[in-house]
């Protein structure tokens, strides 16, 4: 079909179209005379007018502009700053729809990029109170002539967008952050401008322990100290008595990485703690730590259920973190090898092994692609592998080493549906086969999924 003309994508011009599907990330997609255009806040089923506010030689974004025909499936924004903030994009959407918009991400890229047509894919767990679930908020702060902002990044921008509520973070978090704003307003304290490099008080990132109610600020600072810190401290032990600590985070760098590696503690101890069914954490403000703590208890269980362990078994984890799931897997393996390639995760995965008394762990620095083969080469071998790998998926020299070591079981935790799927079409085509996949709502209000699956090795005697 002939694509359109420049001019018939005039920014001046209104079009109506069909919203026929979403994106893994949430935003509609529709077609103008058979060119693909992309629209937040839509949703399938919609017949919408639009405006044209950006295009390429293959897709064109699109504004909403009003809603003819509406969905089944709409619900109204809970957040006054929804249209705005890029925080959450489905807000508009039913809890129950995301749940199924979830499910059908996963099976379609596992359909499509996987060619697994027949595997079993069950309906998203979801949160029975899908509200204030998330443990670690990272606010940017910046100014505005003159007014402090503390609150999100707009929607594919790093203009900030302040709110003084947001409902998926505790209230906690939200107040720490009026007082902060409100400190450095009262002290003139420089806010950071990440154009010139300049001025100093950059993040503020507040951690809480669900089960144990602790408390971490930390305050990302352009610089080694922040004037009036005691007076800082005081005022937010006199609001939150829970805080148990509070950090300077020195980040001196002209970057988008939030986090310096630096940590100044200028109240309470180094770190809080927290639970993952049984087992105790301690979480400083460099861990890695899930941000769901109700729905990360689900995932490791299901993980443990998808390891098949019987006691006898050797488990390797793989891009362990700080060891949450090698401690599940603990319960009931014989032996179980987490391996990390941040030496900081690994410091604090031997010192979460410590304080909850598990032996039969041990943990390995380095890149899983590296680490493996020189396992296995040593003649170390796993009965049972699970891998929780970042977004871009496992490596090629990790799949070839475990596809050689054919373990009984491989249970992947994937939060990337499209690189799942790809690793998913290699095991399945080297002799393991694809039983059942669980997705977890670990974001809800966002067009974020995880997925947990279980792989099982082929008998050739069968």
């Amino acid at each position: 079909m002939k694509q359109p003309s420049q001019k018939i994508f005039s920014q001046n011009k209104t079009f109506n179209i069909d919203i026929t599907g979403l994106t893994h990330e949430g935003q509609g997609v529709g077609k103008i005379e058979g060119f693909v255009v992309f629209v937040d806040g839509v949703l399938p089923g919609e017949n919408v007018d639009i405006k044209i506010v950006k295009q390429t030689k293959s897709y064109a974004v699109g504004r909403l502009v009003n809603i003819k025909n509406s969905s089944a499936d709409r619900v109204k924004p809970f957040c006054p700053v929804y249209d705005k903030c890029g925080g959450c994009a489905v807000q508009h959407m039913s809890y129950q729809a995301q749940l199924d918009f979830k499910k059908d991400t996963v099976l379609q890229n596992i359909r499509r990029i996987g060619g697994l047509q027949n595997i079993k894919v069950n309906n998203t767990i979801g949160m029975e109170n899908p509200f204030k679930y998330r443990n670690k908020v990272q606010y940017p702060v910046g100014s505005d002539k003159g007014d402090i902002r503390i609150g999100f990044y707009e929607t594919r921008s790093h203009n900030i967008i302040d709110s003084n509520l947001c409902d998926i973070q505790p209230d906690e978090s939200n107040n720490i952050r009026d007082v902060v704003r409100d400190f450095c307003k009262d002290e003139g304290i420089a806010i950071y401008d990440e154009k010139t490099g300049k001025g100093l008080l950059r993040h503020v990132m507040v951690r809480k322990g669900f089960k144990t109610e602790e408390i971490m600020v930390v305050l990302v600072v352009n610089g080694n100290k922040l004037a009036k810190s005691d007076e800082l401290v005081n005022k937010l032990l006199e609001y939150f008595p829970d805080i148990k600590s509070i950090i300077l985070n020195v980040n001196t760098r002209n970057t988008n990485i939030i986090l310096g590696d630096k940590n100044i503690c200028i109240y309470g101890q180094k770190y809080i703690t927290d639970y993952i069914g049984s087992f105790k954490f301690e979480i400083s403000p460099l861990s890695f730590f899930q941000v769901n703590p109700i729905q990360t208890e689900v995932l490791y269980e299901k993980a443990l259920e998808y390891a098949g362990l019987s006691g006898n078994e050797t488990v390797f984890d793989l891009y362990c973190g700080i060891g949450t799931i090698s401690l599940f897997l603990s319960q009931k393996a014989k032996h179980v090898v987490g391996v990390e390639v941040v030496a900081d995760a690994i410091c604090d995965a031997k010192r979460n092994a410590e304080i909850n008394g598990v032996s039969n762990v041990e943990f390995l620095v380095g890149e899983a692609e590296k680490v493996i083969p020189e396992l296995y080469a040593q003649g170390v071998k796993a009965d049972v592998v699970v891998v929780d790998p970042p977004r871009k998926g496992c490596d090629q020299l990790l799949l070839n080493t475990l596809v050689e070591m054919q373990p009984q079981r491989i249970v992947y935790v994937s939060c990337n549906p499209s690189t799942l799927a790809r690793d998913l079409k290699y095991l399945t085509e080297h002799g393991f086969e694809a039983k059942e996949v669980q997705p977890v709502d670990m974001f809800p209000w966002t067009g974020h999924v995880e997925s947990i699956i279980w792989m099982q090795l082929v008998d050739k005697n069968k």
